[in-house]
């Protein structure tokens, strides 16, 4: 799917600092950055650099201290913590390093849990999520429980409950950090999919080059500010 040029995340002179006076700490410092719908963006960094910190802010967990965040036009800033929560259920999809599956879940209740915040009727769901499951080619594990799964499995069905909902962004925090490098290569081909095939937006924080080279985009965080952009930033 070709890119859209109306942005999806925008971040206008963002800072996110905690305390005050002297003791002020800084996670970031005033961060300008333009993501389009359909883009594929990793970002890096070294511990502390703030991309993590930025990730939170864009998956609406957090708020700016200045600046804005605007998400396809909305300041998040301006929503109370009820309507970001509802934002990120309709819009946002989310992928951890460490699953967060429900360990005595079957693996399609696990992804039907999106479905559920959503009021969709059971049977429609158990339909939705074993569509899910097939995506990611682990609908004969449906009601497999994590602990009988690989870790590369788990993933999987993590990343089906992130898109089992149809987002329009994906945010995925060190979606390979827990895997071996096959099973990272299948993951990162999956998000690549997504991407390409159903224009869903994505957004990547790893530490790995090899996994970040899937991107179309590299933001490098450092001390709090975007440092490098590649390639250079079409906005």
């Amino acid at each position: 799917m070709k890119e859209s040029h109306t942005p999806v995340i925008e971040l206008k002179g963002t800072k996110k600092y905690y305390g005050e006076g002297d003791a002020t700490a800084y996670a970031l410092r005033g961060v300008d950055l333009t993501i389009h719908q359909g883009e594929f963006v990793a970002i890096m960094g070294p511990s502390g650099s703030g991309k993590s910190t930025a990730m939170n802010i864009i998956g609406c967990l957090d708020v700016p201290s200045e600046g804005n965040y605007l998400f396809q036009g909305i300041d998040i800033g301006a929503l109370n913590r009820d309507q970001r929560a509802l934002l990120r259920r309709n819009y946002i999809g989310f992928i951890f390093q460490g699953f967060n599956l429900l360990g005595k879940t079957s693996a399609i209740e696990n992804v039907e849990l999106p479905l559920l915040y959503r009021g969709i009727p059971a049977s429609e769901r158990r339909t939705m999520a074993m569509e899910a499951l097939r995506s990611v080619g682990l609908e004969n594990v449906a009601h497999h429980t994590p602990g009988e799964l690989s870790g590369g499995q788990q993933q999987r069905v993590a990343i089906a409950r992130a898109i089992v909902t149809n987002p329009l962004v994906l945010l995925a925090d060190e979606p390979t950090g827990n895997l071996d490098t096959a099973k990272s290569i299948e993951v990162m081909e999956l998000l690549k999919s997504f991407n390409k095939d159903q224009g869903i937006t994505v957004i990547m924080v790893t530490h790995e080059n090899d996994m970040a080279a899937f991107a179309s985009r590299i933001i490098h965080f450092r001390d709090g500010v975007i440092d490098t952009t590649e390639p250079k930033d079409h906005s």
